[in-house]
């Protein structure tokens, strides 16, 4: 079991940028994000793993994730924040594919607490 220590959200106002990271206690080979809206579904944000990304429609060329293996770190670059972007962030970890059909909760193996983004209009 790999441990997952995600950090970094915060409240900004729409057009603000925030960076969340996150630390794996152990090396994995995907690692990002997915998102929970208030009282809406989970849903995936990002990942990084074997040189592939993967990003949902809806932070494409706002979200930039980094993944640095050495540290077992994944980084999220969020730019022009929107006020839908308000939701609590998870790190995840799993051991398959970076690829939007892969990037789902049920190929999760690990998952960080989660931290708060929330943007005002």
């Amino acid at each position: 079991l790999v441990r997952l220590m995600d950090s970094g959200g915060d409240s900004v106002q729409a057009g603000g940028s925030l960076r969340l990271s996150c630390v794996a206690s152990g090396p994995i080979y995907s690692m990002g994000w997915f998102r929970q809206p208030p009282g809406k579904p989970r849903e995936a944000v990002a990942c990084s793993g074997g040189g592939e990304t993967y990003y949902v429609d809806s932070v494409k060329g706002r979200f930039i994730i980094s993944k640095d293996n050495a540290e077992n770190t994944v980084y999220l670059q969020m730019n022009d924040l929107k006020p839908e972007d308000t939701a609590l962030y998870q790190c995840a970890g799993s051991q398959t594919y970076c690829t939007e059909r892969y990037w789902t909760a049920r190929f999760v193996d690990d998952w960080g607490q989660g931290t708060q983004v929330t943007v005002s209009s």
